[in-house]
């Protein structure tokens, strides 16, 4: 039995077909594991931002599935003492990068996830609208692994093609659209080797 070919031609890009992606908002590559906290984005919204953040449960370890049960309000506020102050949260992003580089996503990229809170992009509020939130699993403080930065890089290399709005300044940390209410990546975070890391991504270095 024969199938018709798709009537686009669909570019990869680490292993993503980008007009599937476009479409469905779905990476190929990630662990699907859906949140119920998103919405849709406003009508007109187009999407031209990266947001990168840091999240550890507990605060400060790794590994675990506790950050999969924060995202899909299944966080049992009895197993740790902080669990009980966010338990009752309903956040999300659209994707985490573990410590070993692996990528688990929670929210269709074509979705609003709740993500960045009040936030502002040079003069643009509510950047939930037009973003997309990538969590790293880590802290403000403690060094990233060589495999996240890898993972984000080629991430975010496949993003910017889908959406070619994000440009690298496009690429800003949740610190830097909330400024005085979050902190991450944190002091942690090499931009510079970032830059570098998507710089050879884009390359296909």
């Amino acid at each position: 039995m024969s199938h018709s070919a798709p009537d686009y031609c669909d570019t990869t890009v680490y292993g993503e077909g980008i007009e599937n992606l476009r479409q469905t908002g779905r990476l190929a590559s990630a662990r699907w594991c859906p949140s119920p906290n998103y919405g849709p984005r406003p009508e007109g919204a187009s999407i031209s931002l990266l947001v990168v953040h840091n999240i550890s449960l507990p605060p400060g370890k790794f590994g675990g599935h506790y950050i999969e049960d924060f995202f899909t309000n299944k966080l049992n506020p009895t197993q740790h003492p902080y669990f009980a102050t966010i338990a009752d949260m309903r956040v999300s992003a659209h994707g985490l990068i573990r410590r070993d580089g692996s990528l688990v996503q929670f929210v269709s990229l074509l979705e609003r996830a709740w993500h960045a809170g009040r936030s502002c992009f040079k003069g643009e509020n509510e950047c939930n609208d037009f973003s997309i939130g990538i969590e790293l699993e880590g802290t403000d403080d403690i060094p990233y692994t060589p495999e996240q930065y890898r993972a984000l890089a080629e991430l975010s290399t496949v993003i910017c093609s889908a959406w070619p709005k994000i440009t690298g300044e496009r690429i800003t940390g949740h610190c830097d659209i909330a400024p005085g209410r979050k902190t991450d990546p944190g002091s942690a975070f090499d931009w510079q080797h970032f830059r570098a890391c998507l710089q050879s991504a884009q390359s296909g270095k």
